[in-house]
């Protein structure tokens, strides 16, 4: 069990990198979505090199991770326009406490989504993996965990 979720605190990681970068970005200038799939195939290659992947077992990886990309790039879709909104109802002269609350569930409901894909995603690498593979990464997480 612990290495599972060693495994899944990985892709988990390489999934909070891919939601940060798909938008958010840095000082409001928000990254090429073509520039975070670079940025996470980098870290993901780099983590595959550790455990000595097999060119089939990067590939089954690089489409996990490319999947997990494409859904933190949807789950932010939108962002843009919810700040506008929140900003709008700020500088009313009343507030619309009712669509504001809609808003933070909708946005909840989407990291929600976001998080089982990411689990299933941690499910499907550890399936890829080896034993001894999964051990190294469980390891790795755990140094980043201290």
């Amino acid at each position: 069990m612990r290495k599972l979720f060693g495994g899944a605190a990985v892709l988990l990681g390489l999934v909070a990198i891919a939601g940060f970068a798909s938008g958010c970005g840095h000082h409001g200038h928000p990254r090429d979505p073509a520039q975070m799939a670079a940025f996470v195939n980098k870290h993901v290659d780099d983590l595959l090199d550790d455990v000595d992947a097999t060119p089939d077992q990067r590939t089954k990886i690089h489409a996990i991770a490319d999947r997990m990309v494409a859904a933190a790039q949807q789950a932010h879709a939108g962002h843009d326009a919810d700040r506008a909104t929140v900003l709008a109802q700020w500088k009313a002269n009343q507030v619309d406490r009712q669509a504001l609350h809609a808003l933070v569930d909708q946005r909840i409901d989407a990291l929600r989504t976001l998080a089982h894909q990411a689990v299933d995603a941690g499910a499907d690498a550890h399936d890829v993996l080896t034993p001894a593979q999964r051990e190294k990464l469980a390891t790795k997480a755990e140094r980043w965990h201290r």
